[in-house]
């Protein structure tokens, strides 16, 4: 068994919305795409401390834009998903669906 460990949800959902949204992958964009896709509500506070602890892991990498008028002279932060974050993706994605082979869900209201 490999001695990496998997991604948390939370984690897996912040990198694939990092990779969605691209060149344009800041706090607000992040957090409208997860609110937009998945109805969640993700605070700025779990927001940055995920991507914050995602960077540490060296799965992503941040940049700062230049300071805009809109936001008060302020910059943003943007952020893009490495290579060992990709791979870590795919790891869990891998090990779900492994894990999901030859499962059937039974009860009321659920169906795959």
């Amino acid at each position: 068994m490999s001695e990496q460990k998997y991604l948390g949800e939370f984690e897996q959902v912040i990198l694939l919305a990092v990779m969605r949204l691209g060149s344009d992958a800041y706090g607000k964009t992040v957090r409208e795409l997860l609110a937009e896709q998945l109805n969640r509500d993700v605070t700025v506070g779990a927001l940055y401390a995920t991507l914050e602890r995602l960077e540490v892991k060296g799965m992503v990498t941040s940049s700062m834009g230049e300071p805009t008028k809109e936001r008060g002279g302020r910059a943003k932060k943007y952020f893009k998903v490495t290579a060992k974050g990709q791979q870590a993706l795919k790891r869990s994605k891998d090990a779900l669906t492994q894990m999901w082979q030859g499962l059937t869900l039974r009860g009321r209201g659920v169906q795959l």
